[in-house]
């Protein structure tokens, strides 16, 4: 694969490379909340309702998803501080759209973006109720920031010190104040950092993206077991604060290191289980399957597994608790968070 490609791999659909492998579904009629998928048509890629329904209706019962912010469709002729209100119009259309087809997964909730540090957010946060006509429940300015930012495929947005900021602080605060989550995105790096931001604001509902995003590139190449031995202390701490919530999932992205999105083929849901298994279960340990939720992260994800597949891992590891603990990940959690 050439370099140009590699750097773009995790933006493409990938369709015939992902069918290489194919999975019999297992537990097909398990009810599934998909709590972190992305729309987008940009650098050739286009990932909108019709691809989430192929992926959605592709074995597994997904029901509901939840749409997070990506930086989709904003409104350039608006005020800077409220372009993102355009990927609210923009979404909350598809979802009117969706619901034409009950029977197909409905889009249940938007987390948008906004400029947390604004003095104008109150205004920022209306219109993001007004657009998202009922769907709006929170929202995502992640805290993603690296030095090594020539290791990453995927180039964050958030800015060294974020969390510690006095006034992202006070913008977080407000969020719960008005009963709006905080999802947010980060490196293991940074756990700590986030989890001294839990402490700050205990009114706030914060769900952690993606495991915290261990990182096996650039200077943590080949390093695995070491990443492994730090996140797993700076998730326990994180954990204890009981207003952190957790996604499971989007860790086949290529800046975690797996290099799967290389491969001839596409990995199984036992290759899947056999390399990161002990991620989710530790996740678990932690927080517990009511404050966890399992997520596909499409189609960033697609660059790696495929649908059904990438949800069988899931169920494989689920399948060690009890079905209530599985209701939960698969469902529940984010029906409770999301107030779907």
């Amino acid at each position: 694969m050439a370099d140009d490609q590699k750097s773009v791999a995790w933006l493409g659909l990938r369709d015939e490379w992902l069918a290489q492998h194919r999975e019999e579904i297992i537990d097909p009629g398990r009810e599934i909340v998909d709590p972190h998928h992305h729309f987008w048509d940009r650098d050739g890629a286009v990932y909108e309702l019709d691809q989430l329904w192929a992926d959605t209706s592709s074995g597994h019962n997904v029901v509901e998803t939840v749409f997070i912010e990506c930086h989709s469709e904003y409104d350039l002729s608006a005020p800077q501080h409220l372009q993102p209100v355009g990927e609210t119009t923009y979404v909350a259309a598809l979802a009117q759209r969706a619901s034409r087809q009950p029977q197909k997964a409905q889009i249940a909730a938007i987390v948008a973006n906004a400029d947390l540090t604004h003095p104008q957010l109150d205004a920022v946060l209306d219109a993001h109720e007004i657009a998202g006509a009922g769907l709006f429940r929170g929202i995502r300015q992640a805290g993603a920031w690296d030095r090594d930012l020539a290791a990453l495929s995927i180039q964050p947005r958030g800015f060294e010190g974020q969390y510690a900021n006095a006034d992202f602080r006070r913008g977080v605060e407000r969020l719960g104040e008005r009963g709006l989550t905080y999802d947010t995105w980060n490196y293991h790096p940074q756990i700590k950092e986030l989890r001294d931001l839990a402490v700050a604001v205990p009114g706030t509902t914060i769900v952690l993206d993606h495991h915290g995003t261990p990182l096996g590139v650039g200077r943590f190449a080949g390093m695995r077991d070491e990443v492994f031995k730090v996140w797993q202390d700076d998730i326990a701490a994180l954990a204890a604060q009981p207003n952190v919530i957790a996604k499971l999932g989007g860790m086949a992205m290529p800046d975690n290191g797996w290099g799967w999105h290389l491969g001839e083929r596409p990995p199984s849901s036992d290759d899947f289980v056999a390399a990161q298994g002990k991620w989710y279960h530790h996740m678990i340990a932690c927080f517990g399957p009511e404050r966890c939720m399992f997520e596909s992260n499409f189609p960033v994800d697609r660059a790696s597994i495929s649908y059904p597949v990438l949800w069988n891992a899931f169920k494989k590891i689920a399948a060690e608790y009890t079905g209530d603990a599985q209701d939960a990940m698969f469902a529940g959690t984010a029906r409770k968070v999301y107030r779907l």
